[in-house]
């Protein structure tokens, strides 16, 4: 049975790469043992979305005094948000699957496994493939801490299946996955302590836009531990313990249950890519800017190559890698680098970033002017009652060119994309405050830092 594409793993990555493909009229076959669904629909974006709103409004009605309201005592049935998570992830997977097993394609629900670089083992049969695209995703890293398997722990994908809350939990992690769940499972009423190795969460963001979500999140009565290094974990009588260093003191933690929010890896297990001849590295399928591995008909997109674990960004190269695949012939489409420069975490305060930070200029010795302006002093903002966080923008020192956006604030994943519109076109500061923005708004906020970069410039 052969096909001139085979794409292994139905998800975001491995959906648009088909779909790419069959529209450049190449017989297309996918592969992917179940749940069909992928890990966006199934275990990621929309079911920790789904719950973070739950978390979202039993925190404003806690707050029902601040605006004027009777206080009403807030309590969470956690059973009952996982089933509306459920029966919304229920009918996201649905239409998936309907688009997965579109005449259009042939779908194998069974695990496929390379025999040879064009030959793949699906079940009973042997499928030959002129070309492959190989997108199966993450799955949840395993780190072998001292004493952890031992004092038992859930995983993120665990978690958004508890229907029993636990009185208190610790949290391992300071990214995305880690503090979006620490700060679901404190506002719905659990005692959560969050221990992160690096001297602020988001380590990846420059301190000043990270430092509102760790002051937001001590405000709501989360413990939060920056900073520091692991050392063992222990039980007793149904009690988790774990003991670390921070700030030159030796410290402990205890709780009911730990959640081990540390990452994700690409799943490559069982794939057989010894056999196909695909080069890894750190684990993780290596490719080049067409989405190409070292085998020239086999490409990989989205999580299992191990760049952005973000659904925007494995929907584009599965395009890339499936439109590259069908026309082996016509010139080679590349993945767009700015597409990973988009990122969200969607606590609260919202934490939005485009392009470049601080961090990244100073260490690729960028030249840049910075500014930035807090939501403490913004009215739209205060009559919210969200004043935590702020914006900042980055542009070049000569032209005024922005190259780098970034909100830790309220709605700041919408927000950012005034910014990430401004930016793809190549917008300077000056284009910005010529935009019109309606007063009282949220995004009148991102004028401001422009007009003191403006006057920096001249």
């Amino acid at each position: 049975m052969e096909y001139e594409v085979i794409v292994i793993g139905g998800g975001s990555a491995g959906y648009a790469a088909a779909r790419t493909a069959a529209a450049a009229g190449a017989g297309v076959a996918i592969v992917d043992p179940g749940p069909l669904g992928g890990l966006c629909i199934l275990r990621g974006c929309m079911p920790s979305k789904a719950i973070l709103r739950s978390a979202e409004v039993m925190g404003l009605m806690r707050r029902a005094g601040e605006f004027g309201l009777h206080p009403v005592e807030a309590r969470a049935d956690l059973g009952a948000i996982v089933a509306r998570k459920e029966r919304l992830v229920r009918e996201f997977a649905e239409y998936r699957i309907g688009q997965l097993r579109d005449p259009r394609f042939t779908l194998y629900e069974e695990p496929a496994r390379f025999l040879s670089p064009h030959q793949v083992q699906v079940g009973a049969r042997v499928l030959q493939g002129k070309r492959f695209v190989i997108a199966t995703g993450s799955t949840v890293r395993h780190l072998a801490l001292p004493g952890l398997d031992q004092a038992g722990h859930i995983t993120s994908d665990q978690a958004l299946e508890l229907r029993q809350q636990s009185a208190s939990m610790l949290v391992l992690g300071g990214g995305a996955v880690a503090l979006e769940l620490a700060q679901f499972f404190q506002r719905i009423g659990t005692r959560v302590t969050l221990i992160q190795r690096h001297h602020h969460v988001l380590s990846w963001l420059d301190e000043d836009l990270a430092r509102p979500v760790e002051e937001q999140f001590r405000a709501e009565g989360m413990e939060v531990y920056t900073g520091t290094q692991l050392h063992r974990f222990s039980r007793q009588e149904g009690v988790r313990t774990a003991y670390f260093s921070h700030q030159g003191r030796e410290r402990s933690a205890s709780a009911e249950g730990i959640l081990q929010a540390l990452g994700r890896k690409p799943c490559v297990e069982g794939l057989g890519l010894e056999a196909a001849g695909v080069h890894l590295e750190h684990g993780a399928v290596q490719v080049d800017e067409g989405m190409r591995t070292n085998q020239p008909h086999i490409f990989a997109a989205g999580d299992v190559v191990g760049q952005q674990e973000i659904v925007h960004v494995a929907i584009h190269q599965g395009e890339v890698a499936g439109h590259n695949a069908a026309r082996p012939a016509a010139p080679a489409q590349k993945a767009d680098p700015r597409q990973s420069q988009l990122l969200v975490v969607f606590t609260d305060p919202e934490v939005a970033s485009v392009g470049l930070t601080e961090k990244a200029c100073q260490a690729e010795d960028i030249p840049y002017l910075a500014a930035s302006y807090p939501f403490a002093d913004h009215g739209k903002a205060l009559c919210q009652g969200a004043p935590h966080g702020l914006v900042k923008l980055l542009c070049r020192p000569r032209t005024g060119e922005v190259i780098g956006g970034h909100i830790t604030g309220p709605e700041g994943g919408e927000l950012i994309h005034e910014l990430v519109a401004l930016m793809h076109f190549g917008g300077t500061v000056h284009d910005l405050l010529r935009m019109p923005h309606y007063h009282p708004t949220l995004a009148e906020i991102l004028t401001y830092p422009a007009e003191e970069l403006a006057g920096q410039l001249g």
